[in-house]
């Protein structure tokens, strides 16, 4: 049938997949996006000294495994399709996306960021002490074959195509499969050093920042939107279209997927909230966010046919069970999962796809469906028990093979330096840049008189890390030699403090200091240190100390020079 052309000489057909292929590169790029909210959640949950291999490994996830599922992950998925369900299928499928039409490339494209997004989460359980070239080999193998092979049984028509199942947006697919991986892998590991004590009681490490957190927080749920609405993939019908008549395809029903998508969001931080506050008496921000995420991954599954009110109930009970089911991994299964994905992704997507009968349209629709409700449990717990199982072995066998080889984390000197530095040789938070000013011969010093009655001082002080910029320039203004500068942390006049991380209070009573220490001869120690003092003030309990000392004799190494002469 030839196509039906609109009087402004366009085909209705060729219209219908043009918008349909716009908005599905749309979400796709909006999808993409959500790299940037992992990248800024895991970054803000891990320490300092960790967040630029954070970053780096968000980076290498979207670059390394995009191209492995490109080559051979999305064929495997197919190719598992076909031979798990009896339908048809050739090797040839393996490399059928090398040479597609657009809508193919389109496709595929689309598939993609899912595939990478589960990626990304296992990144988040293994932060602070995994080897960057075993994370990197897991991610391509994750990619080639682990996850498609979760789609094959799934959305490329498997095995649990023909048991039926409902997953509409990866609840389970992606995020579940993420989330199990994650604290896979994390158990395999190991915890972090200092995590347990002897007595297998927990030790609180605090991430740096609850504003990355946030952020990276805010950033997904707004990419989340690309993820639930934009599976409604068809904005138009293309069937339709080419029979004349331009109707809506799955945007009948995105009004229903926007709407349970936001209420489950809100109603994960809440229920996240009020548990935390529960258990605690306080309403933990970590626990909000962490919290928003797991609504949106409960409902990610079931969206788009349930009532609006299962919504907020799947959403109560996402977030409700994050600082249970954290609490649970972390002190009863002794597994470390620093950015807490399986409670977030893990076991909110599944509860998510397990809840769906309660709350589907079918079963309510006309009083109580008891058939629609049985199948439907059925297939739900079904994806759940395989996505489980094979991701579980999939995972389990990688990282236990990498261990077995002694590739699987760093060494533990490594990990107490930071993997910054260990392995990529960067420091993300240079602690001593900002203001450089050199004290060269440009500033008259004061004359007349012997400086330190003519012997040699060490002005020794300790200051707050962000007035060392002011130091150095105070310093160098009164035409101070060289310096020497050190992190330290220690406790003096300057009262303890409680934290909180997650819900678990902790006590900080060594505090972040510089260390300064300046060797002296022909500048009066006293004027050193009132530099120090008057450059370094904030007036609050905690400014620290300066110290001035004897110093005996000095020797210059290279001249052999000794006393005065040497400073």
């Amino acid at each position: 049938m030839n196509g039906i052309v609109l009087q402004s000489g366009v085909d209705i057909a060729t219209l219908a997949e043009g918008v349909n292929l716009l908005w599905v590169l749309t979400v796709t790029f909006l999808i993409f996006f959500m790299h940037a909210g992992f990248a800024m959640l895991e970054a803000g949950q891990v320490r300092s000294k960790n967040v630029a291999n954070q970053l780096t490994k968000n980076m290498l996830t979207w670059s390394i495994g995009v191209i492995a599922f490109f080559l051979v992950g999305a064929g495997v998925s197919t190719v598992v399709g076909g031979l798990t369900s009896g339908g048809s299928y050739a090797l040839s499928d393996i490399v059928a996306t090398w040479s597609s039409d657009s809508g193919g490339w389109v496709s595929w494209l689309f598939g993609a960021v899912f595939a990478m997004t589960a990626a990304t989460i296992v990144s988040g359980a293994v932060a602070g002490r995994a080897k960057l070239r075993a994370y990197v080999t897991y991610t391509i193998l994750l990619a080639a074959v682990i996850y498609p092979v979760v789609v094959g049984f799934t959305w490329a028509g498997g095995i649990l195509s023909v048991i039926g199942f409902h997953d509409f947006a990866g609840g389970v697919i992606v995020h579940g499969m993420g989330g199990v991986a994650g604290l896979t892998a994390a158990w395999i590991i190991g915890p972090r050093l200092d995590r347990y004590n002897e007595d297998g009681s927990v030790n609180v490490i605090p991430g740096h920042s609850l504003t990355f957190a946030v952020l990276g927080t805010l950033i997904l749920a707004f990419g989340w939107y690309g993820f639930n609405v934009g599976t409604a993939a068809s904005v138009f019908s293309s069937g339709e279209a080419a029979e004349g008549v331009l109707a809506l395809g799955a945007f009948d029903y995105v009004g229903r997927v926007a709407l349970t998508t936001t209420l489950g969001m809100a109603a994960g931080a809440i229920g996240a909230g009020g548990m935390a506050m529960l258990k605690t008496g306080k309403v933990d921000t970590l626990y909000v966010a962490n919290g928003m995420l797991a609504g949106l991954v409960g409902i990610t599954s079931i969206t788009d046919d349930i009532l609006w009110v299962g919504a907020l109930a799947v959403g109560l009970i996402a977030g409700a069970q994050l600082p249970i089911v954290f609490e649970f991994v972390e002190k009863r299964l002794k597994i470390d999962d620093v950015c807490a994905v399986f409670p977030v992704h893990g076991s909110a997507g599944l509860l998510g796809a397990l809840l769906y009968p309660f709350v589907a349209v079918p079963t309510w629709a006309s009083g109580f469906d008891v058939a629609f409700f049985t199948d439907a449990l059925v297939g739900q717990v079904a994806l759940v028990v395989l996505i489980t199982v094979w991701t579980v072995a999939a995972t389990a066998a990688v990282f236990g093979l990498l261990r077995a080889m002694g590739e699987a984390r760093v060494s533990p000197d490594h990990e107490r330096e930071g993997l910054d530095v260990s392995e990529h040789g960067v420091d993300t938070y240079p602690e001593f840049g900002g203001r450089d000013t050199a004290a060269d011969g440009g500033i008259i010093r004061t004359d007349g008189g012997r400086p330190n009655d003519g012997g040699i001082k060490l002005v020794m002080a300790y200051i707050r890390p962000d007035k060392l910029s002011d130091v150095k320039r105070g310093l160098a203004e009164i035409g101070a030699p060289s310096l020497t500068v050190t992190n330290v942390s220690g406790r003096g006049s300057q009262p303890a403090k409680k934290g909180q991380w997650r819900g678990e209070e902790y006590t900080v009573d060594l505090h972040q200091k510089v260390k300064i220490e300046c060797v002296v001869a022909d500048v009066p120690a006293e004027e050193v240190a009132q530099a120090i003092r008057d450059s370094g003030t904030t007036g609050e309990p905690g400014d620290g100390k300066v110290f001035i000392l004897p110093v005996e004799e000095a020797h210059q190494i290279r001249t052999g020079k000794t006393g005065p002469e040497a400073v």
